[in-house]
């Protein structure tokens, strides 16, 4: 009424409701997204995806998806009449149930569930269907650091702060007892199986990783060298090399079967918090608390890509693409970042976690990746530009993008630059040295 429209024409600007932008300006507000920098919300998912592997993904606190992105050209202009939507990574689902910050999540290989781990001790599965609801697991007896699936999904693997691992058997109802390991003298920082699913490599503060048979729990060897935390440890594609992380400063890569260290990377200069194999075992990305990040040759050990201050903050997990040509990162500057590693460059960046994004995992066929954050939240985002750029890779042997597919990057961030790209693939990695 008069009285209304009164008080709001006293009240100071700075206390005004901004209006909203017209359609002369394209309808653009502080949410716009771009090829290069995405933004959005948490609460933002699609309630019905279109039919796919997730067409029957549970609604557990979802709301609808925000409007299509928009590209901008160098020099922040918006592209007319052009919809980059199928390249764009979209937003699919936001989870909540955690009460305490996502610690690591993994995608169960029959694409129908996801874990997540928490600082609130426990684990999470999202079913994908909604006729099944999410559950919750306990039994850690302090923050759950890290989770993985086996290859099959027949088995979970988890640790945590309570110096322990153990492995969970999913059923129709539930997570059977699980098997308690226990061999580390501290918190257990990272879990994660081989790729044929039958061994377990772990790595703890007590500055070593162990290697356990999977299933069954059995204690096999230790592995140890680093003298201090040991942040991560991955497998190689063939099994035989563990690659690990630690805040000595130091990369170590490691012979399975002989339990022995055959090769250290120390040209770092503060801790590294993540080391991952490229998919085809010919390289190896690091990551850590220098914003950093970097990508090395697995035989020649010679760094291929450098991308200084590649975060505003440390980085916290980093997962490839199942092609190699991507690289997704996670930092508490609150974003994650997706690396075109053929062009040697930056390729997208997102902004969803109000907080830290704490973890990012790849699908195993690419199609989805999902992050997590402190603010306790699992986001699921479908991939879209890889089907884009497939095309664009495919019969190029020769490492080098064609000229014309080259994409743009956003003019609100420039991209890092590597100090050497790679214009040739990685020679292969070496066999293990015999005992």
């Amino acid at each position: 009424g008069p009285r209304r429209d009164a008080r709001l024409a006293c009240r100071p600007s700075s206390q005004r409701r901004p209006r909203p932008h017209s359609r002369a300006d394209g309808g653009r507000d502080s949410r716009t997204r771009t090829r290069g920098q995405l933004r959005g919300r948490v609460d933002r998912a699609r309630v019905d995806p279109p039919g796919d592997a997730f067409s029957s993904w549970s609604t557990v606190a979802a709301s609808p998806r925000p409007a299509s992105p928009t590209m901008v050209r160098f020099g922040g202009v918006p592209m007319a009449n052009e919809s980059f939507h199928s390249e764009d990574p979209s937003l699919e689902r936001t989870f909540r149930g955690h009460r305490d910050g996502v610690t690591a999540c993994a995608f169960n290989p029959n694409m129908k569930q996801l874990v997540s781990s928490s600082g609130d001790h426990s684990l999470m599965i999202w079913n994908f269907k909604p006729s099944m609801r999410a559950y919750r697991f306990a039994g850690h007896k302090d923050s759950v650091l890290s989770v993985a699936y086996s290859p099959q999904g027949e088995c979970i693997a988890s640790g945590s702060k309570d110096r322990t691992v153990r492995l969970w058997t999913p059923s129709t109802v539930g997570l059977y007892t699980p098997k308690v390991l226990k061999a580390h003298g501290a918190a257990v920082r990272s879990v994660r199986f081989s790729p044929d699913g039958k061994k377990l490599v772990s790595a703890s503060q007590d500055k070593t990783l162990k290697l356990w048979s999977a299933p069954d729990g059995k204690f096999l060897s230790t592995l140890s060298g680093h003298t201090n935390w040991v942040r991560c440890g991955d497998f190689s594609p063939n099994g035989r090399s563990v690659v690990s992380a630690s805040d000595d400063k130091t990369v170590r890569i490691w012979d399975v079967e002989r339990s022995a260290n055959v090769y250290n990377f120390d040209d770092f200069f503060s801790p590294v918090t993540s080391a991952k194999f490229h998919p085809d075992g010919l390289a190896i990305a690091t990551a850590g608390d220098d914003d950093a990040l970097q990508v090395w040759d697995v035989r020649s050990k010679k760094l291929v890509q450098h991308y200084q201050s590649a975060h505003g903050g440390k980085i916290t997990s980093l997962s490839f693409h199942p092609s190699g040509n991507f690289l997704l990162t996670a930092s508490v500057d609150n974003t994650v970042k997706v690396w075109d590693l053929r062009e040697g460059q930056l390729f997208y960046t997102l902004n969803g976690h109000e907080g830290a994004a704490t973890c990012c995992e790849f699908s195993q066929n690419g199609d989805y990746f999902a992050t997590g954050g402190a603010d306790a939240n699992v986001m699921v985002w479908k991939t879209n530009f890889d089907r884009a750029l497939g095309e664009k890779y495919s019969g190029n042997q020769t490492g080098k993008p064609k000229s014309e597919a080259k994409p743009r990057s956003s003019a609100r961030e420039a991209p890092a630059k590597p100090t050497s790209p790679p214009e040739a693939p990685a020679p292969a990695l070496p066999a293990p040295p015999s005992p």
